[in-house]
């Protein structure tokens, strides 16, 4: 397992290896916790990949409801047939109700999309977005991979879906759904680990480039800021800093480009007070 995802250039450790596996084994959804940027989405990307299998992505929301993950029906298309049945005479009631809601009509969202694909890899994004009513569906549909469509009777998924659920913890989700599946928190990485997901992610970018840039988010995060970035906006600074033609950084180019790697304007203006060619000698640059 842990072959098969470096291959699509996702870096795991042997703790995700492992949960990665029983959840293929065991059938299992795999709950991703962590800071936003750690990995945690690419994470379903590259088992899709390595599986050979489509990516089917939920994304939550505050005010997801079950019709707008699961299915709806195609008005304008039933519409549209009505009237056509009506100008070719067919006054079968009957008849025009089984037709109005056939599968035809049934528009599948994501979550019956994944339950109809065989094989298929299904995130459910950010679920710490979404209210506690679809938590609780959720949970009922992971638990049986069936859905009741109350006009075509009971969908069963063949295979069940390789299931990964992402939260970064803006609350916390509960513990029916946590049990039911397998349980990963991602943190940040060390210096040699992030160094060597750069390095897989931009080969272009220079050794040198990439250390420093690395060494520069380690040692912003041991700052207090109000969003400390992740592995993906280390990615993110270095690409920047490579598309500018640079092959190593010094402190007035890092602080000309921090907007690449912090979001928030506190942070910015805690960065830009920080002596960045201190930081920049300590990593040996």
């Amino acid at each position: 397992m842990r072959d098969r995802l470096e291959k699509t250039g996702y870096l795991v450790d042997d703790g995700l290896a492992v949960a990665c596996f029983l959840a293929l084994k065991l059938r299992r959804p795999i709950f991703c916790e962590g800071d936003a940027g750690v990995g945690k989405t690419s994470l379903a990307s590259a088992l899709a990949a390595a599986l050979d299998a489509p990516l089917i992505r939920l994304q939550c929301y505050e005010g997801i409801d079950a019709s707008q993950a699961l299915y709806d029906w195609d008005f304008p298309r039933q519409l549209l047939h009505l009237r056509a049945a009506e100008a070719a005479g067919v006054t079968d009631a009957d008849r025009l109700e089984g037709e109005l809601y056939g599968r035809r009509f049934l528009v599948a969202r994501p979550l019956l999309r994944a339950l109809e694909t065989q094989p298929c890899v299904l995130l459910v994004d950010e679920i710490d977005r979404a209210d506690d009513e679809f938590e609780a569906f959720l949970l009922e549909l992971l638990s049986e991979y069936t859905v009741t469509v109350p006009e075509l009777g009971t969908l069963r998924a063949e295979s069940p879906p390789v299931v990964v659920l992402t939260s970064n913890r803006t609350r916390e989700v509960h513990d029916a759904l946590k049990r039911r599946c397998l349980y990963h928190w991602f943190d940040h990485p060390g210096f040699a680990r992030e160094l060597a997901i750069v390095r897989r992610r931009l080969p272009g970018v220079t050794a040198r480039l990439a250390e420093q840039v690395t060494g520069l988010v380690q040692a912003l995060r041991g700052e207090d800021l109000v969003k400390p970035p992740g592995v993906a906006e280390t990615i993110d600074w270095a690409e920047a800093l490579d598309a500018l033609g640079a092959t190593e950084v010094d402190a007035e180019l890092a602080v000309a480009t921090l907007g690449s790697v912090l979001k928030y304007r506190e942070d910015l203006e805690r960065a830009r007070g920080l002596d960045l060619a201190a930081l920049l000698a300590v990593r040996g640059a």
